[in-house]
């Protein structure tokens, strides 16, 4: 009995030992974890906060030039060395990989006279132009979704010529010949159809100009919209192609989304609608479309604005695509276009709050059109 007394003690004991340890243990791995973890957290922000500091000028207030020689056949990787170098940047694998993550290339030997005081964009500027940074003379800002006439309209506020002189000379045959023989694989026959009301609408991509002249040439100001669009679809051409999407028809669709959506989720969803209707063959039923082809500006629309105005733009009486963009397109709205979401989507509408809602039926539709819509109006 007694040793059995014993082996209880004794196994009391190293149970005790056990615990004690296991709690050591324990309170080891917790320690190390928590340190490693603040470790990672001080890694992480310190690297965000350097990555940070890197990307800015070395001394935005600095009046000095650098004279900086690129030699015949540098990289990105001697490039960015040469500026480190010559204290114009401050770190070269910030820049390397910057310039990599922007997919920026065919930088231009030479010299040139560069400053601390400027932005990696300006810099990279300089050197794929193979010219000297400066100050632009003349920005001109175009955000999304404006028609060719709005567009004309802020052109016309920064220069000396008219919207109608713009308006004019975008329409007119000599440019966009001129146009088409430049960006052939942009614009192409397809906007000289007889039904488009403006045959580069929806070309001029929403950005803001630089301009080292104050009053640049009116075509080269167009021409350089016209430019960043093709530089924007250039990047998705394999994908156009092995999807069998015209260049016009994508334009198209992407204004369709840049004036329906307000956020990059909804745009690629109501993408989807827009092609589930068309591989059904149901019209695609959007409002920009009627208030484009009526020419002004309507909050709401009737059903006499649906049904009576006869037009090849109105999607309620036509369907498939309209005959060529209505505004100009972001390109989140040109990727969502080209990459919609996957849905069983034939219906959406937005909310006087500005969120869209999707539904499958027309019965589904209509309950939310009266929850969201109708007793919003009765109310007011």
């Amino acid at each position: 009995m007694d040793n059995n007394k014993d082996k209880e003690k004794i196994m009391e004991i190293v149970n005790k030992e056990k615990y004690k340890e296991a709690k050591t243990v324990r309170k080891i791995v917790f320690i190390t974890t928590a340190i490693i973890f603040l470790l990672l957290a001080g890694i992480l922000t310190g690297g965000y906060l350097y990555i940070h500091s890197a990307l800015k000028p070395v001394d935005p207030d600095s009046k000095q030039e650098v004279q900086v020689e690129i030699p015949m056949g540098s990289g990105t990787s001697a490039i960015a060395s040469i500026l480190e170098k010559n204290r114009v940047i401050k770190n070269a694998l910030v820049f390397k990989y910057y310039v990599k993550f922007k997919n920026e290339t065919d930088f231009q030997a030479g010299t040139y006279l560069l400053s601390p005081s400027m932005t990696m964009n300006e810099i990279i500027t300089s050197l794929k132009t193979g010219s000297v940074y400066k100050k632009a003379a003349l920005s001109i800002p175009v955000p999304e979704g404006l028609r060719l006439t709005e567009i004309a309209g802020i052109i016309a506020k920064k220069t000396d010529y008219s919207t109608e002189e713009i308006v004019n000379t975008v329409n007119s045959p000599e440019f966009i010949k001129k146009a088409m023989e430049t960006y052939p694989e942009l614009i192409t026959e397809d906007v000289l159809n007889e039904n488009i009301k403006f045959p580069l609408e929806g070309y001029l991509f929403p950005a803001t100009y630089s301009f080292e002249e104050k009053k640049p040439p009116l075509e080269e100001i167009l021409l350089a919209m016209i430019k960043k669009t093709n530089d924007v679809v250039e990047k998705y051409r394999i994908d156009l192609e092995s999807k069998g999407i015209t260049v016009h028809q994508l334009l198209t669709l992407a204004s369709l989304v840049e004036e329906e959506a307000t956020n990059e989720a909804d745009r690629k969803t109501i993408a989807s609608v827009f092609y589930n209707r068309m591989e059904t063959g149901m019209p695609l039923q959007t409002d920009p479309t009627v208030i484009y082809a009526i020419g002004e500006h309507r909050d709401r629309l009737t059903f006499k604005d649906y049904y009576e105005v006869v037009d090849p733009y109105n999607t309620y009486l036509n369907s498939g695509y309209p005959p060529g963009p209505i505004a100009g397109s972001s390109e989140m709205s040109i990727e969502a276009a080209l990459y919609p979401a996957s849905s069983d989507y034939y219906y959406f509408l937005a909310t006087p709050k500005g969120e869209v809602l999707f539904s499958k039926t027309l019965e589904e539709h209509n309950e939310k059109y009266a929850q969201y819509i109708q007793s919003n109006q009765s109310n007011k």
